[in-house]
């Protein structure tokens, strides 16, 4: 079953008047969705396809077409002059998709030679209210065991899940990898990727990862910042406010994939930062504005687990807690000391009590996901 995306209407309006790149993880749906916009078979060109690669080096190109998708196109060495070139040419006449497993956004530094050319969108695993408008706590339990990538929520199986996420990891590690960057020290960063799973939500420390792994401190910073690229983990930075002490550097990671996550509560903590992070990039990339998600944590100690902010103005915060429907001390501590306006705390239960402009409101996740309408 391939359900219609949350982005299609979006780019299929898009790709009107500009390219549309879109990147995400390994097996998220970037095809799927691809080929719900551009339905003819023959406007589908892989660079993992043997043929479809040298057509494409050839420059023998369907161009009597009026539209093309280009997938994975960035593993070409000349990408982006192939595509700058191709889109002068026939762009006024053809509508076209760029999609990607590694983040083409990643490829701009030095100069972007395709600015004024795209849209660029970032594909995300399935949400609650991807799955159902309507979401359940049944549903905010499936998502939560099983993850969002299509292939293991939609088949519901737990086997399932686990069989892919190995495939799935071994791809990444052993292809997408060496197509980003020539590392010899490949079994090093597997072991780098299996570690990041008892560090998801608290304070990283690369000194730590560096002492495990006997590397340098900025071989790892390296690691991570490739393993960003290839969607495997994300970081997010501390929201500072200047009536608390508030830290300033320290970054909390999270995995794309949340049900790697062992522990209980760091799985619920970073699924909820993957749907929050999935609202923020969903804003930011189709209506234009800069957003960012945060997390709150003063010198003390005392910490809100995600501040989503909108042209660097926080919009409300929320906090984590599997079972616990009372209201964290924290979020009035931080209520009285921010300005913040509200203040969420979600929870597998089903009591709703509280009101986020006032004292900070204690509800379930799948509530919390249509009050916020997430994407």
């Amino acid at each position: 079953m391939n359900k219609v995306r949350y982005l299609k209407n979006y780019i299929s309006k898009d790709i009107h008047e500009k390219m549309a790149f879109v990147g995400g993880p390994r097996q998220v749906g970037k095809t799927t969705l691809a080929k719900q916009i551009i339905k003819k078979k023959s406007s589908y060109l892989n660079w993992d396809n043997v043929e479809h690669r040298h057509s494409i080096i050839r420059n023998q190109l369907p161009t009597h077409m009026n539209e093309l998708i280009f997938d994975e196109i960035h593993k070409f060495a000349n990408w982006r002059s192939f595509i700058k070139g191709f889109y002068d040419t026939y762009g006024d006449q053809m509508k076209i998709i760029v999609t990607g497993s590694a983040r083409l956004d990643h490829f701009k530094k030095g100069g972007d030679s395709l600015f004024g050319r795209y849209h660029y969108f970032r594909l995300h695993p399935f949400s609650l209210r991807e799955l159902n408008l309507k979401p359940s706590a049944n549903d905010t339990d499936t998502l939560l065991n099983l993850g969002g990538f299509p292939e293991p929520v939609l088949k519901g199986s737990k086997r399932s899940y686990r069989r892919w996420s190995l495939e799935r990891l071994n791809r990444v590690v052993y292809t997408d990898i060496n197509d980003l960057e020539n590392i010899k020290e490949i079994s090093s960063i597997e072991v780098l990727i299996h570690s990041l799973n008892d560090r998801v939500a608290s304070i990283l420390s690369i000194e730590s990862l560096r002492q495990d792994l006997q590397v340098s401190h900025n071989t790892v910073s390296r690691w991570l910042d490739i393993l960003q690229a290839l969607y495997v983990c994300y970081r997010i930075s501390p929201f500072g406010s200047s009536k608390i002490r508030a830290v300033k550097k320290e970054q909390k990671l999270y995995l794309w994939d949340w049900a790697q996550v062992s522990d209980s509560g760091a799985r619920f903590e970073n699924m909820v930062a993957s749907q929050l992070l999935k609202y923020c990039h969903f804003i930011q990339d189709t209506e234009g504005y800069k957003m960012d998600l945060q997390y709150l944590r003063d010198r003390e100690g005392r910490e809100v687990d995600f501040v989503v902010v909108k042209e660097k103005k926080p919009l409300f915060a929320v906090e984590c807690k599997i079972s616990d429907q009372t209201l964290s001390k924290t979020i009035k501590y931080f209520k009285e000391r921010t300005n913040i306006p509200e203040f969420y705390q979600v929870h597998l239960s089903n009591k709703d009590i509280g009101s986020a402009g006032k004292g900070g409101r204690s509800l379930p996740f799948w509530k919390f996901c249509q009050i916020k309408r997430m994407p």
